[in-house]
């Protein structure tokens, strides 16, 4: 048994002839944005996974001006779509609504997928914790957001029945800062195996969809790829330094620097400026889901050189893609990654240049990167979204077991 299916004690109600009950699921799907990332794409792929179960009878609780995302996937009666759109007035909407709309959809348990929960609910309440970089560096965030995530951490911690982890090195975390009283389940993302492929859909599509995404992008030239909001914690100006370090080695290669711009963000502009190597940085913006798996196929790297996450799917996204993966020790993307990545120390543009200078020359062991393309395919099978909504569906089932 793994460390992970020891995590979770599941009690299941009696069903018909021996199988387990439907459970009723009421998941709030509120937070996410029209653009998903990171947190938003976790619930997005949940979601999608709880409606298609034989076992759930799903409830989605969402944005009053988001009803046409979400309508497909409930009943028509299964979809709560009266949540404003503001973050203020949809954390208040939770807190004095929607225990009320709970208590009239039948629901047994209630998710909160992003660190909330309702303050009266009627039903046990299952909550996810991405990560506790609101205890752990506070200076990465927003000072509102710091209180009020660190306030509904540890809050979850105390009143859920049940704190869903995507990681160890979270659930940890969870047990270091936070008296906890809520049972804690590891239960890790998964990849779409269908999307991230180290097979193009057709010939010649991914060079197609990249040349709409940038010029620059051709499959002659050596790419580095970061996948990501550019953040405090994404360390994206190491990256950049240890690029510029080794950029007059490689005049070809180009660093692809793909996601919206976060909070923190003008570090990242002025790292970029100082290193003097702009047209060779290639700054995509936000890019649509449709073109990451291009991305990912087409680089000589994917670098992700996170300080800190809850858990790094755009890693485990590489895995997938049969990409060398460039992540960092320590984290939670090396203990999803292990010794099918190249590790670095946090913060070591030395250590990271070192590494991009043999990955660009071409200076790895051919046997050694074979071995490690196998063992990437092999983690990133054994983590799909249908093995992830398991676990969910079992803590939901111990939710209900304590609430009763």
């Amino acid at each position: 048994m793994t460390d992970q299916e020891a995590a979770v004690t599941v009690r299941v109600p009696a069903g018909t002839a021996g199988e387990p009950s439907t459970l009723r699921v009421a998941l709030d799907v509120s937070a996410v944005p029209e653009r998903p990332v990171g947190a938003g794409h976790y619930i997005l792929q949940l979601a999608r996974q709880l409606a298609v179960r034989a076992d759930v009878d799903l409830v989605l609780c969402s944005r009053a001006d988001d009803r046409d995302r979400w309508s497909p996937l409930v009943a028509p009666g299964d979809l709560l779509a009266s949540a404003p759109g503001p973050r203020p007035l949809r954390l208040a909407w939770e807190q004095l609504r929607l225990g009320s709309l709970l208590a009239s959809s039948g629901a047994d348990v209630h998710h909160g997928p992003h660190y909330t929960m309702p303050r009266r609910s009627p039903v046990p309440s299952v909550v996810t914790v991405h990560d506790l970089s609101f205890f752990d560096a506070p200076e990465w965030h927003e000072r509102s957001k710091v209180v009020l995530f660190r306030r509904a951490i540890e809050r979850a911690a105390r009143d859920a029945a049940v704190v869903v982890c995507p990681s160890r090195v979270t659930a940890d975390g969870l047990e270091t800062w936070c008296r906890v009283e809520a049972e804690v389940v590891v239960a890790p993302h998964g990849v779409d195996a269908e999307r991230f492929c180290p097979d193009e859909p057709s010939r010649g599509a991914d060079a197609a969809l990249l040349a709409e995404v940038d010029h620059r992008l051709t499959s002659d030239r050596p790419l580095l790829v970061f996948v990501g909001t550019l953040e405090p914690r994404k360390d994206v100006p190491t990256l950049v330094r240890a690029f510029s370090a080794v950029a007059g080695r490689h005049p070809d290669a180009l660093l692809v620097l793909a996601g919206g711009r976060g909070w923190g963000a003008d570090a990242v502009d002025a790292a970029v400026t100082a290193s003097g190597l702009g047209p060779r940085v290639v700054r995509t913006g936000y890019v649509d889901d449709t073109v990451i798996p291009a991305l990912l196929r087409s680089a000589t790297a994917v670098v992700y050189p996170s300080l800190y996450e809850g858990f790094g799917l755009p890693a485990l996204e590489a895995l997938a893609c049969g990409t060398p993966l460039v992540t960092t020790s320590g984290t939670a993307m090396e203990e999803v990654a292990g010794t099918s990545a190249l590790l670095v120390p946090t913060g070591d543009a030395a250590a990271l240049a070192d590494v991009l200078d043999d990955v660009l020359g071409g200076r790895q062991d051919d046997r050694v990167v074979s071995e490690r393309r196998s063992e990437g395919f092999a983690i990133a099978a054994a983590h799909t979204w249908e093995a992830s909504a398991d676990v969910h569906v079992e803590a939901y089932r111990t939710a209900a077991a304590r609430g009763r």
